[in-house]
């Protein structure tokens, strides 16, 4: 049978502990069994791993070569056990995230980071998806989660806890001629009458109101093709500040300036789950890893907004 999960461990308690004696005490066993289970691997293996010549055994070059896999066996078995074990509290299979477009800038990764290292055999899946699109994943069990922006109005069947924050702006290409034609300054009127570059889900019903101005209006699922559409002047649009300020540093927006308002949105960043399913370990340690790295302290889940 050569290596096992137990002769592994004991193998490896030896070599860790300098001694049988040492290993035994190490895993609550006697001495002459672990001599025992070591002379027995070394007969299984046809190969000496002990030099018992001394006071204390040593490892041989053959010990010292198999060394390697035999940790990463150790390792492969105890996440494996940690794995069946967290399945039994509730550990799902696969987790999915949805995430709207215009917040995989945000930070999510690191949650996820951390949620890896607790349970490194849990299958995660990322789906980058419109907002409403997104939501409509949750709702039908196709995700476990959403990170999203706030929504016009509660869902009774949506539970939710705040991440994080966003200023929605209003930016145009430069060189767009309704700039250069009111001087740099614009009006809401100029909304209104100008192309405006909407990301919205599939559905032509999703468009969410508080972000549509224009009469005219082209429609996209995706926040970076909004953004080319809007860098070529083909219309004006609303981009989250955090993930258009680099073009705007670079030249290739401008956030619009007004005469009569500010230009700015500010709004709450969410990751929502459904009431209607009951959420899994891995989520909910998502949920309260995100909220963590948001504010330092543990997530707790919030009815309504103040």
């Amino acid at each position: 049978m050569s290596f096992s999960s137990d002769s592994a461990e004991v193998f490896l308690a030896v070599i860790d502990h300098g001694s049988f004696s040492a290993a035994a005490r190490a895993l609550g066993r006697v001495p002459s069994a672990v001599s025992m289970a070591i002379a027995n691997l070394e007969a299984e293996l046809d190969l000496p791993l002990f030099d018992r010549s001394g006071r204390e055994p040593r490892p041989t070059a053959a010990a010292r070569s198999l060394e390697p896999q035999a940790r990463l066996l150790a390792a492969q078995l105890k996440q494996l056990q940690v794995q069946a074990l967290s399945l039994t509290q509730g550990l799902e299979n696969r987790l999915t995230l949805a995430i709207a477009p215009e917040l995989l800038a945000a930070p999510w990764s690191g949650p996820l980071a951390a949620l890896a290292r607790e349970h490194p055999l849990l299958e995660v899946e990322v789906l980058a998806a419109p907002q409403a699109d997104a939501l409509a994943l949750l709702h039908s069990g196709r995700a476990q989660l959403a990170l999203v922006f706030e929504r016009p109005s509660l869902d009774g069947r949506e539970g939710f806890q705040e991440v994080g924050s966003d200023t929605m702006v209003a930016v145009m290409a430069p060189d767009h001629p309704v700039l250069a034609g009111a001087g740099g300054r614009l009006r809401e009127e100029h909304l209104t009458s100008t192309r405006q570059i909407v990301v919205a889900g599939r559905d032509l019903a999703t468009s969410d109101p508080r972000f549509v101005f224009a009469r005219h209006v082209w429609r996209t699922d995706n926040a970076l093709a909004a953004l080319s559409l809007i860098s070529a002047g083909l219309g004006w649009g609303w981009l989250p500040r955090n993930f258009a300020g680099p073009h705007v540093a670079a030249g290739t927006l401008v956030e619009i300036a007004f005469e009569n308002l500010s230009n700015g949105l500010d709004l709450w960043v969410d990751v929502v789950w459904s009431r209607e399913r009951p959420l899994g370990l891995g989520a909910r340690r998502f949920v309260a890893l995100i909220a963590r790295d948001k504010s330092g302290a543990p997530a707790v889940e919030r009815p309504g907004r103040a």
